[in-house]
């Protein structure tokens, strides 16, 4: 039996969940203004550095005394930014149910030592009782989506108005796709590559009145490398959050991110970017719900992603011959569409269970999305034809 391949082929074939999809219309020429070859130090590079917290703050809709700041490496160094900075002052409650929250804890744990910490985890797929966290008298440090997991939190309601410590959130793979309840977030950070498309470089560090405060009051037992000093004499270091960089910034990337919140601005905002990102992932999940061999890693509907969608083989016939057999699967399928340069970098991440992973981003067409429900299909059929041969 033949296995024609559907005749619609996505526009944009890019499904990766970072860096991810460019913006609709993307082109070079949206980075011609670049200030290439100039000091970021200069006029024209301070005010484009300022100009993305600027936009920053406008689309995120980040409250006026919250300060934004462009650091080093990415969400990562934001997020060691804060951690290294932050903790220690007083107990801290760690939650990990992916990668990367699961780095944090390492973080915690193994390299500053803390030992009033306590790890609350849960298995891929699922969240860590929130109901345990101690959220008024602990520092909280947690992931708002778990970027490898495809799970996230539905909101924020778990964490205490009248906290007494600090929340740190790694907000990646949501910022400019959920809703982030600032008034329970002190730290937030990300990155310029996940939901707006952009380029890597910089991350993004978002600051409270109460970290503010936290930082100008507490000093850390240990070290801390250049990078991720955030105060001098006692305060506040107020040039990192006017476009004062603490190392040289790419501005090519400057630019792109630049791009990418005017487009942002200019397709409605916040709840544009929110609604077409809802809508893209509706499609892989609605898929998943009526397809047999495949499902949501997500357990509860109520706290799946709509950004980085995580999907598990669940094909008996596959399943019952072991979890070898699932992952070349899940491989299989993944280097087929490359191959078909219908779809690229969908398979799970490393840490992952074995499955697939695909990106529902705002930056993604919802059509591109739809049309590759069908090469999924046929790449599995293609797949399994192959193997019962």
């Amino acid at each position: 039996m033949t296995n024609p391949a559907p005749g619609v082929r996505p526009r944009a074939p890019f499904f990766s969940s970072g860096p991810c999809a460019k913006r609709p219309g993307w082109s070079l020429e949206a980075l011609s203004d670049a200030a290439l070859g100039r000091s970021h130090r200069a006029k024209i590079g301070k005010t484009k550095l300022q100009q993305a917290i600027d936009l920053t703050r406008e689309v995120l809709r980040v409250p006026a005394d919250y300060r934004i700041g462009i650091v080093p490496a990415s969400d990562t160094g934001a997020v060691e930014m804060a951690m290294w900075s932050m903790l220690g002052a007083r107990p801290v409650d760690l939650l990990a149910w992916e990668s990367f929250g699961s780095g944090w804890v390492t973080d915690a744990v193994k390299q500053l030592k803390l030992t009033d910490a306590r790890v609350i985890e849960a298995d891929y797929g699922k969240l860590p009782d929130l109901s345990a966290v101690d959220t008024k008298t602990r520092d909280v440090v947690f992931t708002w989506n778990g970027t490898t997991s495809g799970v996230r939190v539905p909101n924020a309601d778990w964490i205490a108005a009248d906290r007494e410590g600090v929340t740190i959130c790694d907000a990646t793979s949501a910022a400019f796709a959920q809703a982030l309840d600032w008034e329970k977030l002190d730290v937030v950070t990300f990155s310029w590559q996940k939901v707006l498309g952009g380029e890597a470089a910089h991350g993004m560090l978002i600051l409270s009145p109460r970290a503010v405060a936290r930082l100008e009051t507490y000093k850390p037992a240990w070290p801390l490398p250049k990078i991720f000093r955030l105060t001098k004499g006692g305060k506040l270091i107020e040039g990192i959050f006017k476009g004062e960089t603490i190392n040289t910034p790419s501005m090519l990337a400057l630019e792109d991110y630049l791009d990418a919140l005017h487009w942002a601005k200019g397709i409605g905002g916040l709840d544009a970017l929110i609604a077409r990102a809802d809508a893209n992932a509706t499609v892989i999940q609605d898929w998943a719900a009526r397809t047999p061999w495949v499902s949501n890693l997500a357990e509860d509907p109520a706290t799946a992603s709509n950004t980085s969608v995580c999907l598990r083989i669940v094909d008996p016939a596959t399943v019952a011959k072991g979890e070898e057999a699932v992952a070349a699967l899940a491989k299989a399928i993944a280097a087929r569409l490359e191959g078909e340069g219908v779809a690229f970098d969908i398979g799970a991440y490393r840490d992952a269970p074995a499955g697939l992973r695909i990106w529902c981003g705002a930056t993604v067409e919802r059509a591109d999305l739809e049309a590759l429900t069908a090469w999924l299909d046929w790449a599995f059929a293609a797949e399994t034809a192959q193997r019962a041969a």
